[in-house]
């Protein structure tokens, strides 16, 4: 049976272009068979198109930032400076 927290808040569940809610999937959920739970579970990591009951879901995973542990994003990559003659001679490369 599913629970309010295995469908994550950055999961967007649809039926039939309507929104639902964590409660409408629940009551749903209570009709479902293990295999159809099963695959309802496996489209909430990958996302997609479903068909259970003769409902179809639409299951879409909005992009997250990465996070660190403040809850502050962190700050991208910047590359090294790379020129033929300018490489330091005390980088090891590991």
């Amino acid at each position: 049976m599913l629970s309010k927290q295995s469908i994550r808040g950055n999961v967007k569940i649809s039926l039939d272009d309507e929104v639902l809610t964590k409660d409408q999937i629940l009551e749903f959920n209570k009709e479902w068979s293990e295999k159809e739970e099963l695959l309802f579970r496996r489209m909430l990591k990958q996302g997609g198109a479903i068909k259970i009951k003769g409902k179809k879901f639409k299951i879409e995973i909005e992009e997250s930032t990465t996070m660190n542990s403040r809850g502050n994003t962190d700050a991208p990559i910047t590359p090294m400076d790379y020129t033929e003659d300018d490489v330091d001679p005390n980088y090891i490369r590991r």
